[in-house]
């Protein structure tokens, strides 16, 4: 939908003949002004194209995106653009002279989103409903404004969906065997490959993920195992048996491929991923993926066992001038005891590990140096691929997520606290890092879940 808005100037007096006229022209046609997105519904990880038309040439404008999120909370992202000698200004092309982002930047408009000024700090983007859209407001200004957004005008506006679910994916509560989980089935009749998704150390029902890998033909069940029902009516929590009776779900469904089961873990979740593809005699894994973290744990722990093991080591918790926590070095030094470490030389499916090298929570560029060292020795390297990025953090999520390189954060247990944790990484490293690791993380789970049995193979990217 195009809305097209704008009301004249009176100039200043002081305003030359050349600006005045300048500004008549503009108030003659800012009326026309056209606004184009395309598509204008889209899946989160697809690009859209931007076309500003119909201003005069030279004219100066300013790209503005809107997003009010489930929470409540509002984020906006913007850019400095001179039109080129046709009128024109294509955001896939031009550069943008300023803003949240520079340089030609196709979706620096969703991943450079940023809160709103004065809104409570700490905060990290993340959709909760996956059954709605995110609606981004995409407007344009007269002239290269910084601010004040909500006091202008805008020469014009459209409303873009981004989806996680692709149309005919479905969503299906999970409760049975005791877990609390969500299913994700792609559109079509199936069966379909399946993935067991795994997030990190802030427990939670998260879905985004699980229904975006659905939509490009996965069955994906996302798994609440730090937070689950079990856990807040019996008070413990779970041990190797609730992973295996989630494996076991996918395994059984008459949707998903039996045989054709992969894992993905990212922070905390790698923890569980490596631990149960290595050790459970359950889980008979296609393929696994290991997103920011490590394979350093007690071996015999359990989930409790693994969380109090890294507790034990808080006298190395660190914080920044702007007291940021910083726990990576709680892993640190790798150690060389085989019992505090998963034994990956072991592994018999392919192990897809994504690096962030400047990853502040989790040491995770010296896990996989170490991985690649045990898997060599072992001599199932060829099972290894490693994607390892410069200057991007933790968080590494689906692409053009906004960057978060801090957020508060709430510890889990009998005395939950919140705190504002550095997850690392800088703004258009990461973001790239994000586009790259997913385009190959899904080529890897495609090739691994439908392909051959057993094609994996030793690379390596850096961007």
């Amino acid at each position: 939908m195009d809305t097209t808005r704008g009301s004249p100037e009176v100039c200043a007096p002081s305003a030359t003949a050349a600006d005045a006229l300048l500004t008549v022209r503009m108030d003659r046609k800012q009326c026309c002004v056209k606004l184009s997105v395309q598509p204008s519904r889209g899946l989160m990880d697809e690009k859209f194209l931007v076309l500003v038309q119909n201003v005069l040439p030279g004219f100066q404008l300013t790209v503005y995106a809107f997003y009010r999120c489930d929470d409540g909370h509002s984020w906006e992202a913007f850019a400095h653009y001179t039109a080129n000698a046709s009128g024109t200004v294509n955001v896939s092309e031009d550069h943008s002279l300023g803003g949240t982002y520079s340089g030609v930047e196709p979706m620096g408009l969703m991943w450079s989103l940023r809160p709103v000024p004065g809104s409570k700090p700490g905060l990290r983007m993340r959709k909760m409903n996956v059954q709605t859209p995110m609606e981004v407001t995409i407007s344009v200004y007269r002239g290269h404004l910084t601010g004040g957004f909500v006091d202008q005008v805008p020469l014009a506006g459209v409303v873009v969906e981004r989806w996680y679910m692709a149309p005919g994916v479905r969503r299906v509560p999970v409760t049975e065997g005791g877990l609390t989980a969500t299913l994700f089935l792609p559109s079509g009749p199936g069966p379909f490959p399946g993935l067991l998704d795994l997030w990190g150390g802030g427990g939670k029902l998260v879905e985004y993920r699980a229904a975006l890998l659905a939509s490009h033909g996965i069955a994906s069940l996302a798994l609440d195992y730090l937070t689950p029902q079990i856990t807040k009516e019996t008070g413990k929590m779970v041990d190797n048996c609730y992973f295996e009776a989630a494996y076991r779900f996918l395994e059984q469904h008459p949707q998903v491929l039996g045989s054709r089961i992969g894992i993905l873990g990212l922070s905390f979740g790698t923890s569980i991923a490596l631990k149960m593809a290595v050790y459970s005699p359950v889980f008979k894994l296609r393929c696994a993926v290991c997103i920011s973290g490590s394979h350093v744990q007690p071996i015999e722990g359990s989930v409790q066992q693994i969380m109090t093991s890294f507790h034990k080591n808080a006298d190395k918790t660190r914080f920044n001038e702007e007291h940021q926590v910083i726990w990576r070095d709680l892993l640190l030094p790798i150690p060389t005891d085989p019992s505090l470490k998963v034994e990956v030389g072991r592994l018999r499916c392919p192990l897809l590990l994504v690096v962030g090298e400047d990853d502040q929570n989790w040491p995770a560029h010296e896990s996989a140096v170490d991985v690649k060292e045990m898997m060599q020795r072992a001599g199932n390297d060829h099972l290894l691929t490693v994607l390892s990025y410069p200057d991007a953090g933790h968080l590494i999520e689906p692409p053009f997520t906004p960057f978060a390189r801090a957020s508060s954060y709430k510890i889990l247990g009998p005395a939950p606290q919140t705190l504002m944790v550095l997850w690392g990484g800088e703004t258009v490293a990461h973001s790239r890092a994000q586009e790259d690791a997913w385009r190959k993380t899904l080529v890897f789970l495609r090739e691994n879940l439908y392909g051959g049995t057993n094609p994996g193979a030793t690379s390596s990217s850096h961007l």
